[in-house]
């Protein structure tokens, strides 16, 4: 079966059934129209009889077509159990599952493809079964974006669904030497999915165990460690096992944050997609901030998105097809009793990436960025993280008797400097540092820090350009060292400058 499987995934390459092949099929109109689950659009651009708009047809949009459209390929969907024989003529081939190609974070080409479940669209008066694997989507998309870009040697993913973060881990193009790979799910389903997307995709030698959580591997080490886990915070009795642990609140990212580290090897990474609770009178920032204290490890939390428990309960029950059917009104109000009772006000979704760093003081950063960042952000993740941990170790080297007489700076590669004040005023009201690539931050600085930013480039110690600063504005050195001091590590941890040296 892997055998054909093999086979099937080149016959699919060759007819072009990749994401750039679909992307170029539908155009932007049928293409946005299907984002939105409405695929009449991209039935009307899959008219011509190629394999390709065959294949689209079949797999992508989920509607059958004629055996005798795909000469060659139909028996063998068929016998590799993708896609079954019905109709009064024998003719009609149905798809058992949805296959969809994946292409390279970096856009650079085709990784492979993934099969899972069929989608479940609003309207077709079904629900998707307890053990349903879900394909690639946004949240999939998006850690695989997140997920720093290092040769590791031993790879787990936790909780692998359908198998598409391995086919990333994968990739030459970002990591030339992935190592071994490990996959784990508690759904058994989904590890047989798995295996066919590895079969589709002809990836070999992926390791694959069942069990929950971290149960699997508790006794191995991993250089990194990835998860889109269940975050979905909600009533229990749902029942979606791709999307809900059974867990009460967020208690299964908790977990998940405070365990991990423990099978981690020094300097491995764990990176993982979370939701967290908004509880009346407890700020997010120290809810998480207790998770990822405990882990022991330097920490970077992203707040992407946040909802209110209305929108949030209206999101998943459009994700499980709910919404318009009879059950949708109380299945609401279970959810919205359900926050009530927990003072909940609000559900935040992010990244958390912890790195084990063999320090009794790590370096945590816990913050919400709403606003585009350039992607993937794999390619600087472990730059924003040696940015903590250099800004922890300027401040301690600043307490040194001759620490700026020491320390050597450099700024940032592609800043830009803003003045907001009237045209021509020599005294703006307001100076920004803001950064043209990478996460895109805006700082508002002084008028020490921005010229500190222009002539800074690793060459010199911070103290004669402070004190030439100091002059130039005809202010106290010794004032101007003690606000570099204060001011600068936070420059550094949001990555505005760069240590060169401490000393």
């Amino acid at each position: 079966m892997r055998e054909l499987l093999g086979r099937l995934g080149a016959r699919f390459e060759e007819a072009g059934y990749t994401v750039e092949g679909v992307r170029e099929t539908l155009g932007p109109v049928a293409g946005g129209a299907l984002a939105r689950d409405e695929i009449v659009p991209a039935l009307r651009a899959t008219t011509d009889g190629s394999t390709l708009a065959e294949l689209i047809r079949l797999f992508w949009l989920q509607v059958p077509v004629a055996a005798s459209r795909l000469p060659g390929l139909a028996g063998d969907l068929v016998e590799a159990g993708l896609a079954t024989l019905d109709g009064e003529s024998a003719d009609e081939l149905f798809p058992v599952f949805h296959v969809e190609p994946v292409e390279s974070v970096l856009g650079s080409g085709h990784l492979g493809y993934v099969v899972s479940d069929l989608k479940v669209r609003p309207g077709e008066g079904r629900l998707p079964r307890p053990d349903h694997v879900v394909g690639t989507g946004g949240a999939a998309t998006s850690l695989a974006r997140l997920v720093i870009h290092k040769p590791v040697d031993n790879v787990l993913d936790l909780g692998t669904g359908c198998g598409v973060q391995v086919l990333h881990l994968a990739d030459p193009a970002v990591r030339p030497k992935p190592g071994r790979i490990t996959a784990t799910d508690i759904n058994p389903r989904a590890l047989k999915l798995a295996e066919k997307s590895f079969a589709l995709s002809r990836l070999d030698g992926v390791e694959l165990l069942e069990g929950s959580l971290l149960e699997p591997v508790r006794d191995r080490r991993f250089d990194l460690i990835v998860s889109n886990p269940p975050f979905v915070v909600g009533p229990p009795e749902s029942g979606f096992t791709y999307r809900e642990s059974g867990m009460h609140g967020d208690e299964f990212c908790s977990r998940l944050v405070a365990e991990a580290p423990a099978l981690l090897t020094e300097g491995g990474t764990v990176q993982l997609l979370a939701n967290w609770l908004h509880i009346q009178g407890e700020p997010w920032q120290e809810r998480v901030g207790a998770w990822v204290g405990a882990a022991g490890c330097d920490a970077w939390v992203v707040q992407r998105d946040v909802q209110d428990p209305a929108e949030y309960a209206e999101l998943w029950l459009r994700d499980s097809a709910e919404a318009g059917t009879p059950e949708h009104g109380r299945r609401y109000k279970e959810w919205l009793d359900y926050f009530d009772a927990r003072k909940v006000e609000a559900v935040g979704f992010g990244w958390i990436t912890l790195r084990m760093a063999g320090s009794n003081r790590p370096a945590v950063r816990i913050e919400e960025l709403r606003h585009t960042v350039d992607q993937p952000v794999g390619a600087y993740a472990n730059a924003v993280l040696d940015g903590l941990v250099a800004a922890r170790e300027f401040s301690t080297a600043c307490g040194r008797v001759d620490g700026l007489e020491q320390i050597r700076l450099r700024s940032a590669a592609g800043l830009v400097q803003e003045q907001i004040g009237p045209p021509g005023d020599e005294h703006p009201e307001r100076i920004l540092l803001r950064q043209t690539g990478g996460l895109r931050r805006a700082a508002g600085v002084g008028t020490a820090e921005a010229g500190l930013a222009g002539v800074c480039d690793g060459s010199l110690p911070l103290a004669p350009l402070l004190d030439a600063i100091a002059q130039l504005m005809d202010m106290d050195g010794d004032q101007i060292r003690a606000h570099a001091a204060a001011v600068l590590p936070e420059l550094i941890a949001d990555g505005f400058f760069e240590v060169a040296s401490l000393g």
